[in-house]
């Protein structure tokens, strides 16, 4: 078992498991804050990022993935997930934390630049554009993601936004 947590800064508390350890496990650290004590120094909007493919089984990212690219950049968002799914290991989990898209600090902070809600992750689901392409107004991004991420958990109140993806194929 590893696991790898991006965005670390200084702090290293798990805040989920998917099997109820709250203890790290092989925990390896990437940080681009060269003051932090990462394993990794290392700009998560720089990709790939350095590290070999297939090589996680788990994946956090809490309160870092709303710092990545720009509302809009549908190319980054893709490349920032396409990042995990590679460094995850077949049948891993993303396991991650943003602000709420409802709460005034996904608006406020000035640093985040991107909002990730329930329906983004929707699209890093390749089984959602089979059931959706053509019946809803849901992009098809195929041609670019190839990827498969698909939700196992999902908790969003007015404060925050917890999702669980599981890597499939």
């Amino acid at each position: 078992m590893s696991e790898l947590l991006i965005g670390c800064g200084n702090k290293r508390v798990k805040r989920f498991s998917m099997n109820d350890s709250m203890d790290w496990v092989g925990l390896v650290t990437m940080d681009h804050d060269p003051n932090c004590g990462a394993d990794i120094l290392h700009d998560l909007d720089v990709t790939p990022w350095p590290v070999p493919d297939n090589t996680f089984d788990a994946v956090h990212a809490y309160e870092v993935l709303e710092h990545l690219g720009t509302q809009g950049d549908y190319k980054a968002f893709f490349r920032h997930f396409g990042e995990i799914d590679r460094v995850l290991k077949p049948g891993g989990y993303l396991i991650a934390t943003c602000p709420s898209w409802k709460s005034v600090w996904a608006w406020g902070d000035p640093s985040h630049t991107r909002i990730i809600s329930p329906a983004s992750v929707t699209f890093l689901d390749q089984s959602e554009y089979a059931k959706q392409v053509g019946r809803t107004p849901m992009t098809d991004f195929r041609w670019l993601w190839k990827g498969d991420l698909r939700a196992v958990h999902i908790d969003c109140n007015d404060d925050a936004f917890m999702f669980v993806l599981q890597k499939h194929g």
